[in-house]
């Protein structure tokens, strides 16, 4: 794990640096779990503090939503969800069916990230708010894999990021408070710490 410190400094590097930035995104691409870490980490990193530097990259992480590997794909999910916030060309948009088609993966890490991050993007954009929170909504029938109650507590997460700003906060009340009955602890947890957040 790189510490807090380090992340800083070598982000900051890649920044100053074009050979290094490149190298970076290059590195997302590597079979090796350790370089791609690495390469994820720093680069998830800028997203977050300067997503100006990675908003010009847009396209290609939107070609690793194509991508058959889930580790590529869950790097794409984390950042274009990230620099939704500056998106004044609305990129996103035009990438809205393949981003929210990750729900639907067989894979959990996958569409877990997909469901967490949809409340950032749904914070960033909130002409989108009514659709994300549609897909949310019916998680457990869009999932594909094994874990849909799990899936749920992501999408409880996700809805905290914009409740606050969403006109029609019964619909969103209801399906929370529907998962006391879940058979996942994580998911229990999750609606019962947004109820206490935000039901009052």
């Amino acid at each position: 794990m790189i510490s807090k410190g380090k992340l800083k400094e070598l982000a900051n590097e890649a920044i100053n640096d074009e050979r290094i930035f490149l190298k970076l995104l290059e590195d997302t691409l590597s079979k090796k779990d350790e370089i791609r870490f690495k390469s994820n980490n720093i680069l998830n990193f800028i997203s977050e503090k300067y997503p100006n530097k990675l908003y010009k990259k847009w396209d290609f992480f939107s070609d690793m939503l194509d991508s058959k590997n889930h580790y590529q794909r869950n790097i794409a999910i984390n950042i274009l969800a990230n620099i939704s916030k500056i998106d004044t060309e609305k990129k996103f948009e035009k990438n809205f069916d393949k981003y929210f088609d990750n729900i639907s993966s067989n894979r959990t890490m996958v569409a877990g990230q997909a469901a967490i991050n949809s409340g950032k993007i749904a914070k960033a954009k909130p002409h989108l708010q009514s659709k994300i929170t549609e897909i949310l909504l019916n998680i457990d029938k869009i999932h594909k894999g094994k874990q849909t109650e799990l899936m749920k507590a992501y999408a409880i997460n996700a809805f905290n990021d914009y409740f606050d700003d969403y006109g029609d906060k019964e619909k969103i009340l209801k399906f929370v408070k529907e998962q006391f009955n879940s058979d996942s602890p994580k998911t229990k947890k999750a609606a019962s710490e947004f109820l206490n957040k935000w039901n009052k």
